[in-house]
């Protein structure tokens, strides 16, 4: 265990409240640090707009404040408003009504009762057909017993699910074709049964799901009509946030603009995505197929969040024959034709609209002329060689051979592949360039689509799933076997498993209690290993490994950032550079005597050229599709009867639609409250001094907003838009039970005798802010006090799971009984002075009476990347102790012991790891948010 680390000499700490406030005319907001005002300016107000003086482009007026952003429109497609005959109109004009029905048209629901009703048992609820027939029974005879001779809002689920059918917005009902096989067949033996075969499939007309997108009012203020190029500071440095900042979009809208009748409209790039999935292996194999739809225009955290960005557009049929028929070239041939086909058909009603301009309502409620254009393909590594035409293990972007991928090559072009597949014979081509010429994509049917071109960079299956866990976690599974043997390795990766398993709790990580022991790995698990394998692996591996594993963590953290400017490029270059550099060990050791030619780890090198192509790689990820598999597939199938399931699926998304739309509609009438408020913060005024010392009974609101799932990192999402507040903390909203009530007996409680004083500092620190120096002995404090179990921080993170607005909410713990458990006593971050950056203007400690940790040096440790920090104690050895005011804490921190080459004790866990050991590292990989504030 390391040494204890020297003592620190006593120091006063400055405490800061939100007291930095943003200097623009109008704006009412205030931050905790000078870093975080610079960040609201340059996605606030940092705009000025420069373009061709004689274009008509129409745009918001710009706001004056520097240094900022200079914003680049397009000049030809400009996004001109129009009216309902598609004749211009001055953008400031009233748009048309969203709907001409009164406010108090409810259509089939009859009255926001029986709206919500519906919406609470078919969404929120979902119950089942039986669950709803029992409900209505009950509610039913309450009212009858109650006397009132009252109906239930549904008498049983035959009226509920017919008044949701009957609901006209939102319904764009689901249609099917089939497909089979008209090749050749054999002359000679059986025919195969899948040359007999007829095959569905399901869809819904992009068109009309285009349509809907478009007129949703909620992407209001979150969508872009015109590509853009945004330019930041001094040296004016690219700047890549959604995808319309691009140049991949500026690049479309200039082939369009050569045909002079698109000029002044917008240009919607359709973004589709398809990811097969399994619902229950207990059951047997039900897979299915799901095909997803957005568009570009949309901001990159609405379609994350989904808030229905993204549309359930087809279900695929999945072929399946007998295992002697599975490896016949004749039916792969066959199955990747019938993809192509299959999407020809599913997308083609958009194919007009992508050369002639469709007029269509936008979510302003204004019409605007728009143009179609098959934008990027979400897909993993094996559908990307069905939809490009490839052969598996060959890049679908560029000309890179497969014994050396990472040689690289020219990229992939449409006209390079036909020429390939009309001048070789079919064997040459695919077996010395990769290419399978039996097939020809689908998006070669479209204008200006290029599939080889439009593959998506994958976060999810390329790097968490693939590089990081298919390869590096298992290569060092490797390395230790072969440098121990099976019983060393065995011995060394039971100390990894123990090291993981004592990181201490962090809301959104999972724990591990057996370490890595998974009979069935999931991303979330690879993710959940990625923010604490790194410490747990140091000293049972050599240093290059761990320097490899750091230089790969930081790539995947920095191409996950929601803006990336030309900065960040040079040190995401600098990532992979290293990686590189540091992989060899591996070779060395003999783990991969091979080489590295692996297509996962060589979609690597594309990611600088997608970036700058498509803005974010965070907006354009697999993530994003999978967790649609939750809503549009595997919940719906879980409510079927499982006979036939398809056909329930279908019809379970339709109401899902339908319901989304009417909230929508309703809520842009003025009937509803909308769903995403705006975050302003609390009150900083308090009439009595609040504590998070914590309690002993497991009380509070450990259930309020699902804050108590830790473990997800999707249950801390915030449908809120920040509002006066970049960030904020609040303490519980019910103070803890039987526990001390002045400051004297809470003193005497927890066994600090200072406390009195600590509060008195703080008292007059916070009555007289201008004193310098603060008074060293003010009066004693001798009022009531209340002490909490907990406080919440919301704050915003638009690199992580969040919601429309980019808001997180996490709860930060003090209490001496964790859900009946052990005591947790969190981390968090402190913002001690405003003029410093990360961890130079931050320490981190226990939050509640804090004990401040002290940082080890002041740079990161060279090998792991991370901050060192300390417990912190005075000349006397008694531990450096403050009340601090809680508009000082940032967010909650995670701290991982500094393990070195010593095995983890049996009796440490995550409980206790905290007070073991002596010495952590700042964990900036826990989630994204703090691998940009730890900087």
């Amino acid at each position: 265990m390391p040494p204890h680390p020297p003592s620190s000499p006593s120091s006063r700490r400055a405490f800061l409240a939100r007291r930095v406030p943003c200097p623009h005319p109008g704006c009412n907001r205030w931050f905790k640090t000078a870093p975080a005002l610079k960040q609201h300016q340059s996605s606030v107000h940092n705009f000025t707009f420069s373009s061709d003086p004689n274009a008509t482009i129409y745009h918001h007026p710009p706001a004056q404040p520097a240094p900022g952003i200079t914003r680049d429109y397009h000049e030809k497609l400009t996004g001109v408003t129009c009216d309902a005959s598609g004749q211009p109109v001055d953008p400031s004009t009233t748009p048309p009504q969203v709907s001409d029905k009164s406010a108090d048209d409810w259509g089939p629901y009859g009255n926001r009762l029986r709206f919500e009703t519906a919406e609470f048992l078919f969404q929120n609820a979902e119950l089942s057909a039986g669950e709803v027939d029992r409900l209505s029974k009950l509610w039913g005879h309450s009212l009858q017993t109650d006397g009132g001779g009252m109906l239930p809002p549904f008498t049983d689920h035959k009226e509920l699910y017919q008044t949701i059918d009957a609901t006209q917005v939102g319904d764009v009902r689901w249609d099917s074709f089939t497909l089979k096989y008209n090749g050749e067949r054999p002359t000679m033996g059986d025919i195969p049964p899948w040359m007999d075969m007829t095959y569905d499939f399901w869809f819904r007309p992009a068109f009309s799901l285009v349509e809907r997108i478009l007129a949703n009012t909620d992407f209001d203020g979150e969508f872009d009509y015109i590509p853009y190029r945004d330019f930041a500071g001094e040296e004016q440095m690219r700047r890549y946030e959604n995808f319309m900042s691009g140049d991949w979009a500026w690049m479309q809208a200039d082939k369009i603009a050569a045909d002079p009748s698109t000029h002044g409209s917008t240009f919607v790039p359709i973004i589709i995505g398809s990811d097969k999935t399994t619902v229950s292996v207990a059951t047997g194999q039900n897979d299915y197929w799901p095909v997803y739809l957005s568009i570009g225009n949309i901001h990159n955290n609405v379609r994350r969040a989904h808030r229905n960005a993204v549309e359930l557009l087809a279900f695929l049929a999945i072929p399946k024959v007998a295992k002697k028929y599975t490896d016949d070239p004749m039916f792969r041939r066959f199955k990747k034709q019938l993809f192509h086909s299959a999407m020809t058909r599913i997308i083609s009603s958009l194919k007009d609209g992508m050369t002639t301009p469709q007029l269509m309502k936008c979510p302003d409620c204004h019409f605007r002329r728009i143009v179609f254009g098959i934008g990027p393909y979400i897909a993993d590594y094996l559908e990307q060689v069905l939809i490009s035409g490839i052969v598996q293990n060959w890049c679908g972007r560029c000309l890179a051979f497969p014994n050396d991928l990472d040689g690289g090559g020219a990229p992939w072009t449409r006209e390079f592949t036909q020429a390939l597949a009309e001048e070789l014979p079919p064997g040459v081509a695919w077996d010395e360039w990769g290419v399978d010429a039996s097939i020809v994509p689908f998006t070669d049917n479209f204008p200006r689509a290029d599939i080889r071109q439009l593959l998506a960079p994958d976060i999810l299956h390329q790097l968490i799933k693939g590089a990081f866990k298919d390869h590096l976690v298992e290569w060092v599974g490797r390395y230790l076997e072969l440098e121990y043997g099976k019983a060393g390795a065995k011995d060394r990766l039971a100390d990894i498993d123990r090291r993981i398993a004592s990181a201490p709790p962090f809301p959104g990580i999972h724990r591990f209690p057996d370490g890595r022991g998974f009979s069935q790995w999931t991303g979330d698990d690879s993710k959940a290993l990625m923010k604490v394998y790194l410490p747990a692996i140091e000293g049972h591996v050599p240093n290059d490994v761990v320097q490899a594993f750091r230089a790969f963590l930081e790539f995947c953290y920095i191409v996950r950032q929601n803006v990336i400017t030309d900065d960040t490029l040079e040190e995401l270059k600098d990532a992979l550079q290293r990686f590189h550099l540091y992989r060899k060990i591996f070779q060395e050791l003999g783990v991969r005597p091979e080489g590295f030619s692996l297509p996962r780890q060589h979609s690597l090198m594309h990611y600088e050229a997608l970036i700058r192509l498509f803005g974010a790689p965070n907006g354009l990820c697999t993530s994003i599709t999978e967790s649609k598999h939750i809503t549009a597939v595997k919940k719906p199938w879980r409510r079927s009867s499982k006979h036939n399931a398809l056909g329930q699926i279908l019809r379970t998304n339709q109401r899902l639609s339908q319901l989304a739309a009417a909230r929508a509609d309703f809520e842009a009438r003025g009937m509803l409250p909308p769903s995403h408020r705006t975050f302003v913060g609390p009150s900083s005024d308090s009439p009595q001094l609040q504590s998070t010392a914590g309690n002993t009974e497991v009380m509070e609101e450990e259930n309020d907003e699902g804050l108590d799932l830790d473990e997800d990192e999707n249950s801390g999402i915030v449908d809120e838009r920040p509002g006066l507040a970049h960030s904020d903390v609040v303490l519980a909203r019910r103070p803890a039970r039987n526990r001390a009530k002045t400051g004297a007996a809470l003193a005497i409680e927890l066994g600090i005798p200072s406390l009195p004083i600590l509060i008195a500092r703080f008292l007059a620190e916070q009555v007289q802010p201008e004193s310098d120096p603060p008074p060293r002995c003010p009066p004693p404090f001798t009022g009531r006090i209340k002490i909490f179990n907990s406080a919440i921080a919301t704050f915003v993170a638009p690199s992580d799971p969040s919601g429309i607005g980019s808001m997180r909410r996490e709860r930060i713990r003090a209490t001496p009984s964790w859900q009946r458990g052990p005591a947790r006593y969190d981390c968090v971050f402190v913002s001690t002075d405003d003029t410093q950056d990360g961890m130079l203007g931050m320490e981190t400690f226990p939050c509640a009476l804090v004990h401040w940790f002290d940082r080890i040096a002041d740079a990161r440790d060279e090998l792991t990347g991370m901050w060192m920090v300390a417990p912190s104690f005075l000349d006397d050895g008694s531990h450096n102790l403050a009340v601090i005011h809680i508009d000082s804490i940032v967010r909650n921190a995670h701290l991982l012991p500094i393990f070195g080459k010593e095995y983890v004790p049996p009796l440490v866990t995550c409980h206790n790891s905290l007070d073991v050991y002596q010495a952590f590292y700042v964990n900036h990989f826990v989630d994204h948010h703090a691998f940009e504030l730890v900087i």
